[in-house]
């Protein structure tokens, strides 16, 4: 049997979840320039050539080239996130380009939308970091290359636009993917013993949360004014604009609010209940959700999903409730010190959030769906916050300044700790379900690609040829 990193490895490049989505954005000038001159240095050993470096098409997947320069950005890009390049070769990273420019290729055959807006966002957000590091503009345009910024963000932005693509064209494939109990417990019992993975150190916690309680005469402001932005937009002013101005939902401010939903979106009940009421065109009465005040403007409706616009507003906290926040928070502490009560008692009892409540405040970890956090991948801010304390302890009230739900006072406590240990199926059936799954998704991914390979325009140029790559591309 192939060991378990090695099956899953197979396909890796297929990049399970696209996570290259710019260049140069992460790495320092001088850096840069040092990994640049290596890569340089490898294509020279890995062809046998003299140390020049000539530009030029090594590859068509349907309607898409790439080149030369192409390889060496994505060296450049993997280096500047801390991962090792000397042991990659240009034709594995050559399969890498392959791979990404077929999922775009495809996912236009099969007409999957990406939004101008959505790039321009992301574009946005590169720019901004890039300015950032690097001082000014003309900064930025010296370190690229580049004759003028609008050069760089049009090259940019086709980058962000394949990615895209690619990443939505994956999501169709794996979509309907899922795994039963039976194939997760054969694939676990396919994994020799000397080769199962380990799970590190990890531990449940558990949170009462005291939310600031707000005055009726704030809630009533913050209702008036967003009926008065309604009446702007109403006489002729752009939503968008507004949006952009006065949301405190900063996920979607910089879009002007938009987002695009359907009955499955995870957007909360009292939002999507609005959303799917209007007409296009139509804008809804100010309502409220626990993120705080909203409206909605609906733009088109698309059979089950509709696109939106929508600016939200948080009510202030005042000072005077902040600190009663605090002393209810301190008293309920106090009360669970003292015995009176178990911390999951009065989570069940006083905490305002409602998402663990029901559980004793136990969270749940949004990256595996169950209640526990491996320790080398949990939340910076929130391991600093439990990983000092004693079993049973409790840490003194934090002030939580969250920007999508406003501040709040919240206690912590470690209810599990489990150390670190080979998988076991028992103990660890999440996890193992979760590898179980990424593999028969990587496989589907890899049959598709095998299949599509063959009913696509590929041409591999010159040296390139030469290359042994995990899938066909040669067609041979």
């Amino acid at each position: 049997m192939m060991p378990l990193k090695t099956r899953i490895m197979k396909y890796i490049s297929s990049k399970f979840i696209v996570a290259i989505v710019a260049i140069f954005c992460t790495v320092s000038f001088a850096n840069a320039q040092e990994i640049i001159k290596d890569t340089v240095k490898t294509k020279a050993v890995s062809f046998g050539t003299k140390k020049q470096k000539v530009d030029g098409v090594i590859a068509t997947v349907g309607d898409y080239i790439i080149l030369d320069s192409d390889v060496d950005k994505m060296f450049l890009e993997l280096s500047s996130q801390g991962q090792a390049v000397k042991d990659i070769t240009r034709c594995q990273m050559l399969g890498k380009l392959l791979e990404e420019k077929l999922f775009a290729h495809q996912a236009v055959q099969d007409s999957i939308i990406v939004r101008d807006e959505e790039v321009k966002e992301k574009l946005n957000e590169q720019m901004a970091y890039m300015l950032e590091q690097l001082g000014s503009e003309e900064k930025v345009i010296q370190y690229f290359k580049k004759s003028t910024i609008d050069e760089l963000k049009a090259e940019l932005f086709d980058i962000i636009k394949i990615n895209k693509l690619g990443a939505e064209m994956q999501k169709k494939i794996i979509d309907g993917v899922e795994i039963t109990p039976e194939e997760t417990r054969t694939f676990f019992k396919s994994i020799k013993e000397s080769e199962l993975p380990t799970f590190g150190a990890e531990m449940e916690v558990a949170q009462i949360v005291v939310t600031p309680k707000i005055s009726n005469e704030e809630k009533q402001r913050v209702v008036a004014r967003l009926k008065e932005i309604k009446a702007e937009v109403l006489a002729g002013a752009s939503f968008k604009t507004r949006a952009v101005i006065y949301s405190d939902d900063k996920g979607s401010a910089s879009s002007g609010g938009f987002y695009k939903i359907n009955r499955k979106t995870q957007f909360v009940k009292e939002f999507k209940d609005v959303a799917f009421s209007l007409a296009e065109g139509e804008i809804s009465e100010p309502f409220e959700t626990e993120y705080g005040y909203h409206i909605i403007m609906v733009e088109k409706i698309k059979g089950q999903e509709v696109e939106l616009r929508h600016i939200l507003m948080m009510p202030k906290v005042s000072d005077q409730a902040l600190k009663d926040a605090k002393e209810k928070i301190i008293q309920i502490k106090n009360k669970i010190e003292s015995g009176e009560i178990t911390f999951g008692d009065a989570a069940r009892t006083m905490s305002d959030e409602k998402e663990t409540r029901a559980n004793g405040g136990v969270l749940i970890n949004p990256k595996t769906q169950d209640t526990h956090f491996e320790l080398t991948k949990m939340d910076p801010s929130l391991y600093s916050e439990v990983s000092n304390l004693k079993d049973k302890g409790i840490t003194q009230p934090i002030l939580d300044d969250d920007p999508r739900t406003g501040k709040k006072y919240k206690i912590i406590t470690v209810t599990d700790r489990i150390e670190s240990h080979p998988a076991d199926y028992a103990k660890d059936y999440v996890k193992i379900k979760d590898l179980a799954l990424k593999e028969k998704q990587i496989k589907a991914i890899g049959k598709w690609s095998d299949e599509k390979i063959k009913e696509t325009y590929v041409k591999i140029n010159g040296e390139y040829r030469n290359c042994t790559f995990v899938n066909n591309w040669i067609k041979k």
